[in-house]
């Protein structure tokens, strides 16, 4: 099942009826790059099923930190939103999936033509701001089971599927950890029977565990996105 995105079930059916002819389906395969630093922005994506991941890289370091998850509650080109003229964070496919697609040049034209389009997606970026001030403060304060038992939560949230395509090494790239320490981190959340990991794989197998081991880590920008818009 290919899913709905809560972005756009959310808008006003004025705003629906004005957007949708516009939208057109596409596959979001694993890795494909959806934005790059530097780069104009040239569509946008409203991710029906599957993840992206908001990066920041440093090509002098040769390192890479997640800002951001984004699925089926949000949408990519925040940066077109606010009028910046190139993004400076990257984005790129982590979970595969589908979305609805729509030109940056066409959703601005768009947005001109609605006030209410225009803040309904606003509020969207208000929340991805809030998500990625919490992934600062878990990187900074939470320990490795902490921020990884968040950032499965999140994917979860996302996936809507207890099994999640995921390898160690991309989390110790998105958590900017040694792969051992997220081996280690992954046994011991598994230890505890919150999850299963096999090669490629880890299956949520007790997602109240999982959020106890988050504590306070997970659950506000949540909260602010349902505080945010109110399914109709």
């Amino acid at each position: 099942m290919m899913g709905r995105n809560s972005l756009l079930s959310t808008l006003s059916p004025e705003d629906q009826s004005l957007i949708t002819p516009s939208l057109e389906d596409v596959p979001l395969p694993q890795g494909m790059i959806l934005e790059q630093s530097g780069l104009p922005v040239e569509t946008i994506v409203f991710p029906l099923s599957g993840t992206i991941s908001v990066t920041v890289s440093s090509a002098r370091r040769m390192q890479t930190i997640e800002t951001g998850i984004v699925g089926s509650e949000g949408m990519s080109g925040t940066s077109t939103l606010l009028n910046a003229a190139v993004p400076s964070q990257n984005l790129y496919v982590q979970i595969p999936g589908h979305a609805l697609q729509i030109s940056a040049a066409k959703l601005k034209t768009l947005l001109k033509q609605s006030l209410g389009l225009q803040q309904h997606f606003l509020r969207f970026a208000h929340v991805l701001m809030t998500q990625t001030a919490h992934t600062a403060f878990a990187s900074r304060y939470g320990t490795l089971e902490e921020r990884l038992a968040r950032w499965l939560l999140m994917c979860h949230d996302r996936v809507h599927a207890d099994k999640l395509s995921l390898t160690h090494q991309a989390i110790s790239v998105m958590l900017a950890v040694r792969r051992p320490g997220v081996t280690v981190a992954t046994q011991v959340l598994e230890g505890k029977g919150l999850i299963r990991a096999t090669r490629g794989e880890i299956q949520i197998t007790d997602r109240d565990g999982l959020e106890a081991v988050a504590g306070d880590y997970y659950g506000s920008p949540e909260s602010e996105y349902r505080a945010v818009f109110k399914a109709r």
